[in-house]
């Protein structure tokens, strides 16, 4: 499924936190990543300015989606959602141990400091991690992009996110973690 990207408001894009996978059906899945680490398997996906993060232990799994507000999703293990707008901070612990923390921020900027930002980003991606650029998106002088950075870790995994909004200038900066029992 594809999102039409132009115009699209970096306000709109949604955070949704699930007990549950969802399905790739629903979504265009421009890059993905799938490693086991430890006692957990973690999935992630780019799905255009936005992405898809399952981990998997045992029978559980979380599943952090952020998505424009249009995103076709499932309700059935839906645990929160929000838009991101700003500068937001949740937690979630389940009662057998799983725990989940997400930290982001919405950032406007003149359009050199966006420019500087976005040779940043790029630069950045050549050490590793997951990034799509989206020409088709684009509409001036910048072209939207999205790179995840990660780390795999014994006790969870550690998501960095930066989406790129040129219409507005603005990025959607997140980092969350995803630990799958408590030590």
């Amino acid at each position: 499924m594809e999102y039409n990207h132009i115009n699209q408001s970096i306000s709109e894009q949604t955070f949704h936190l699930f007990n549950r996978p969802v399905h790739p059906e629903l979504f265009e899945i421009h890059e993905s990543c799938q490693f086991t680490q430890g006692d957990y398997e973690a999935q992630i996906w780019i799905t255009g300015t936005s992405h898809v993060v399952s981990l998997f232990c045992e029978s559980k799994c979380i599943t952090e989606l952020i998505s424009p507000p249009d995103q076709l999703l499932p309700v059935r293990g839906l645990i929160k959602d929000f838009q991101l707008s700003g500068n937001k901070n949740y937690k979630y612990a389940w009662p057998d141990g799983m725990q989940y923390m997400l930290n982001s921020s919405v950032e406007t900027m003149s359009a050199n400091v966006f420019k500087q930002t976005q040779l940043d980003l790029i630069k950045k991606s050549s050490n590793g991690g997951m990034f799509v650029e989206f020409p088709q998106w684009n509409n001036g002088e910048f072209t939207p992009l999205t790179f995840l950075d990660f780390e795999a870790r014994q006790d969870g995994l550690n998501i960095y996110a930066w989406h790129t909004f040129p219409e507005q200038l603005s990025i959607l900066k997140t980092q969350s973690i995803l630990k799958p029992q408590t030590l």
